[in-house]
């Protein structure tokens, strides 16, 4: 008898484009999903049909096409199935599964035929895990998104939210910025000069002494005030031996920030341009440093950076501070949204790529490589994960964005297994900024990474407000 051969393709509306691979080197490392296309025994000639990708964005049910390829002789009757797991886990670490989608199709001989497969009531807003299965082949997984600008979350906002920020604002107010400004001569040119900043920022805590934080500083020689724009890195990959990337001299006032322990301050003597010494990274692995505490948790002083970077801009004579941009991808996103949120200037518009600290309360139960220390099989440094969670609520962007109501572009991949989707699209769809003033970039098959059309549309984002 001969063999039929199977390809399970999935047909999907049209959202954005795909993704091509870019691998920025700021960016927390990633795990690459397995996604290669459904393997044949022995294929013929002809056969190797390739996986269309498309989008993966409904409202209300899932649309889920397969198309069933027979190459016999004779009539085929396929088995199909579709396993539809939410993007949660139960406490064994397990997807929890939600229902199952069964069909039987016949294609006739020498044919092919769409198999549609979707459920009988419509789904929660949410991101969703799908297997589909035809007979014993799994030729594809992957992940959908249901009406996900109606996703919500718990709202655990503390009491003395704000008042905690603008305490960290006094704080802050009070340090003397001693902004010390050392040109960097092969970047700089006659219409703009490069120099490295150094300056002061809170300690890491109430007391202390201050915290030296630095970054790339662009000013423009011509006498005019010019749009401000704040750029903010993701996760310092901790290779010491890797130059930070000094600007060139544009048209622009921009800052490119350097927050404590990261990047500027956290490599060897000589490594970067403009900087002599050796700066050493004495808080770890980030994310971890005094987790479980409140005031000298590292996003409280990594935040107050931020706003000391923007208090420095306002010191600049070629700084229009009514034209204030921001962009940043990962950490650098959420670093984004912070500026725009607790800057003592109103913002114009910023991008925020695959948003980082975004939404603990369902990062704990969504596997992650950027949230694992919070997840249910892990206690930091003997500290439970209750403890760990009590005061993360603070340091949330979810409570933050609705602070923000200037023009947001911003982006997540379905395939994101470092910043899950989730976790970008609840502070996004908490903005303040009107409907026709804000986008979003699903990207389905896109990991921890940047749109392929992601830097055209921020550039054509910044250049409508400048």
């Amino acid at each position: 008898m001969k063999k039929f051969y199977l390809f399970a393709l999935l047909a999907m509306l049209f959202w954005a484009c795909g993704c091509e691979k870019k691998t920025s080197a700021d960016e927390p490392q990633k795990k690459e999903q397995d996604q290669k296309d459904p393997q044949q025994d022995d294929p013929q000639p002809g056969d190797d049909t390739p996986v269309e990708e498309g989008n993966r964005v409904w409202s209300g049910k899932p649309q889920i096409v397969l198309s069933l390829t027979n190459n016999t002789a004779s009539a085929v009757t396929f088995d199909t199935k579709v396993v539809i797991s939410s993007d949660k886990v139960d406490a064994e670490g397990k997807n929890i599964q939600l229902l199952t989608l069964d069909d039987k199709v016949e294609v006739a001989a020498n044919s092919k035929k769409n198999c549609v497969m979707t459920t009988k009531d419509d789904m929660d807003p949410g991101i969703y895990h799908a297997v589909c299965i035809v007979n014993s082949d799994t030729p594809r997984v992957f992940n959908f998104a249901i009406d996900p600008f109606e996703i919500t979350s718990v709202n655990d906002k503390p009491a003395d939210f704000d008042a905690f920020w603008k305490a960290a604002k006094d704080q802050l107010a009070a340090i003397d910025m001693d902004a010390k400004l050392t040109e960097i001569p092969s970047r700089s040119n006659a219409n703009c000069k490069v120099y490295l900043v150094e300056m002061n920022s809170v300690p890491d805590g109430l007391s202390g002494e201050p915290v030296k934080i630095r970054g790339y500083y662009c000013d423009p020689q011509d006498g005019k005030k010019h749009p401000v724009i704040m750029h903010y890195y993701g996760y310092d990959t901790q290779n010491v031996d890797w130059e930070v990337a000094c600007p060139w001299g544009g048209d622009k006032a921009e800052f490119y920030l350097s927050h404590r322990g990261q990047y500027l301050n956290n490599r060897p003597a000589g490594t970067n341009l403009g900087v002599a010494e050796a700066t050493t990274n004495i808080y770890g692995d980030w994310f971890r440093y005094n987790l479980g505490e409140k005031d000298s948790y590292y996003y409280r002083g990594a935040y107050m950076d931020v706003v000391q970077s923007i208090r420095f801009m306002a010191t600049r004579e070629s700084s229009d501070m009514t034209k204030i941009f921001a962009e940043g991808s990962s950490q650098g996103g959420a670093l984004t949204y912070v500026a725009a949120a607790l800057s003592d200037y109103p913002f114009t518009a910023i991008a925020a790529n695959v948003a980082f600290m975004g939404d603990f309360a369902d990062a704990k139960d969504i596997p992650s490589l950027a949230y694992w220390e919070i997840s249910d099989h892990y206690w930091v440094d003997g500290v439970a994960k209750e403890t760990s969670l009590k005061y993360l609520p603070y340091f949330d962007i979810k409570h933050l964005t609705p602070k923000i109501s200037c023009a947001v572009l911003a982006s997540s991949g379905l395939a994101d297994e470092t910043c899950p989707a989730r976790l970008n699209l609840v502070p996004f769809n908490n903005l303040a900024t009107p409907k026709d003033k804000k986008e979003y970039m699903i990207e389905p098959e896109m990991t921890h990474d940047y749109p392929k059309t992601w830097f055209s549309r921020m550039n054509a984002l910044f250049e409508k407000y400048y």
